[in-house]
């Protein structure tokens, strides 16, 4: 499902003059500090970009057309200069005595967001004022309020929607940091009449781990990647385990591959590839791929049936179908005496070529490929 971005004009794009509140003239244009580098980089997600604003009385004796529109069509072209392009523009023209439905903070004039072909729920609406606020919570959207954090949380202050603001700052360029974040964050559901499972990732390790499958030592393993790739990561398991482990790993391994393949979104700046590292007397070697193709390959020799609590046959399974799941080319090989170092090698190596090949360079947006897709 599409997501949209809609973002207030004056006070959150351009400076509010703080007399009439009107941009009535190209004097009074002034951009907010950092805005335009930030849509910049905004622009390159995933988010439809949609502008809405209210403009009291915009048409009338009080505000003329065309006193307004010589600095809002400059503010467009210096935006679309730098790569910021708006999808949509949503302008209401009504006072704030006419209450008219179509006036934020009301969502009469969003009524082509609320057909259903959006996913509000990890929409945003970044403004200055607490009518944004509340229009991010009436359309079931997410806020960011743009103001000092102390002024910011001291407006927020005992408005019940204020639990949809998930960030209060001044500075532009921390909003693009949490937008860009959250594209890679996902969260995967499947359950089925052998597993229930839910899996969280945050490719940029900024939420909160924890991992409870039901088998001790593949918790264990679980617990490498979250400790050596740099990710965060819930998963959460209840399985037949009275049948045995299969379906356990099995549908871990699809769950957790299907949310790294999400999160991952366009896969513009990652890295892209991914590690050889020793584990006392064994060494493990994990290549990694996200080209969008899934080839798997396994030449891991262990010499007992079980490690803990785990058949060691089901860790190439394991590693097969995330391998599936993630739409990945992913050739492992490992060698040792000690099958507990030797898989536990192999996790930790999978950790860091994942933590080499999720890595987004911030600097850059390309798409990891000279075929222009992956």
């Amino acid at each position: 499902m599409k997501r949209a971005l809609f973002v207030d004009r004056d006070g959150t794009i351009i400076v509010e003059p703080p007399v009439d509140y009107q941009v009535d003239s190209l004097e009074k244009l002034e951009f907010v500090p950092g805005v335009i580098s930030a849509l910049r980089s905004i622009s390159e997600l995933d988010f439809e970009l949609v502008m809405a604003t209210n403009q009291d009385g915009l048409g009338t004796a009080s505000f003329p057309e065309e006193t307004f529109h010589p600095a809002h069509n400059k503010m467009l072209k210096t935006l679309q200069g730098e790569g910021v392009v708006f999808d949509d523009q949503l302008i209401d023209r009504s006072f704030p005595e006419d209450n008219a439905p179509t006036r934020k903070p009301r969502t009469g004039m969003f009524g082509k967001y609320l057909s259903g072909e959006y996913d509000l729920k990890n929409s945003y609406v970044v403004g200055d004022r607490l009518t944004d606020v509340e229009l991010a919570w009436n359309l079931g959207a997410k806020a960011i309020l743009l103001q000092p954090q102390a002024v910011g949380e001291q407006m927020l202050q005992g408005k019940e929607w204020s639990s949809c603001c998930e960030l209060v700052t001044d500075d532009w360029w921390q909003v693009a940091e949490l937008l860009r974040r959250t594209e890679r964050r996902t969260e995967v559901a499947r359950k089925t009449r052998e597993t229930d499972i839910r899996v969280v990732i945050d490719l940029d390790g900024k939420s909160e781990s924890g991992v409870d499958t039901g088998l001790k030592f593949f918790d264990h393993m679980l617990d490498q990647i979250v400790h050596h790739s740099g990710v965060s990561l819930q998963v959460m398991c209840k399985g037949d385990l009275e049948v045995d482990e299969h379906h356990t790993m099995e549908d871990v391994a699809i769950a957790l591959g299907e949310a790294v393949r999400q999160a991952l979104g366009t896969k513009r700046g990652i890295d892209r590839y991914g590690f050889v590292l020793p584990m006392d007397e064994c060494q493990a070697m994990v290549l990694l791929d996200f080209g969008g193709r899934s080839d798997f390959v396994w030449e891991v020799p262990f010499t007992r049936e079980r490690v803990g609590d785990v058949p060691t046959e089901m860790f190439k399974h394991f590693f097969k179908s995330m391998c599936v799941a993630m739409q990945c080319n992913l050739h492992i090989e490992a060698r040792g005496e000690n099958n507990h170092h030797l898989i536990e090698g192999v996790f930790k190596a999978f950790a860091r070529a994942l933590k080499m090949a999720v890595r987004r360079d911030v600097f850059s947006y390309e798409l990891p490929s000279s075929k222009g897709v992956l």
